[in-house]
């Protein structure tokens, strides 16, 4: 299963491709979408059709996006939810199912801490998927948002073929 992960921004948007076959992950590829400084409409058209091109060149079966990270100023988190919505039409406009995680999951799932620094979920993507090269913090942070969705995606499959499961109370 190739899943593609996704770290909006509305300057740059961080996109990571990896192949997940039982609980092996494979490195497939990484890179960002720079918008520059124009206007936000015809950022927003630059990530749909970034988006759009990954897709076609990798045709991946799964996406997974960051949710929006809502900070002190209400007009950048305003401009991450558009960015984050043409992201997410471009993969609906290809029939793929998207799933979303906060950042909070994305490092917990990565890191094993949920208030990791960028620095530490760099580092642990790196290390998952045996990267030597150098790679840009939101490549990196897609890649990471990929390696959630497959860790969650891997637990709810185990889960759904449990056979049986104890009704005890936990103490």
């Amino acid at each position: 299963m190739l899943v593609l992960g996704i770290d909006p921004g509305s300057r740059t948007t961080g996109f990571g491709l990896i192949d997940v076959r039982g609980n092996k992950l494979s490195y497939i590829d990484c890179g960002c979408i720079r918008t520059g400084n124009g206007e936000l409409p015809a950022r927003l058209k630059q990530i749909f059709t970034g988006i759009c091109s990954v897709i076609e060149q990798h045709e991946p079966q799964q996406v997974a996006i960051e949710e929006v990270f809502m900070g002190r100023n209400a007009a950048s988190a305003l401009k991450l939810g558009q960015a984050r919505g043409a992201a997410m039409s471009a993969c609906l406009s290809h029939e793929l199912p998207v799933d979303e995680y906060s950042a909070r999951q994305v490092k917990q799932a990565v890191v094993g801490a949920g208030a990791a620094e960028k620095g530490q979920v760099q580092h642990m993507v790196k290390a998952l998927l045996s990267i030597s090269d150098n790679i840009a913090e939101d490549a990196a942070d897609a890649l990471a948002v990929a390696i959630c969705h497959a860790n969650t995606h891997a637990s709810l499959l185990r889960m759904a073929g449990a056979k049986s499961f104890s009704r005890k109370r936990l103490r």
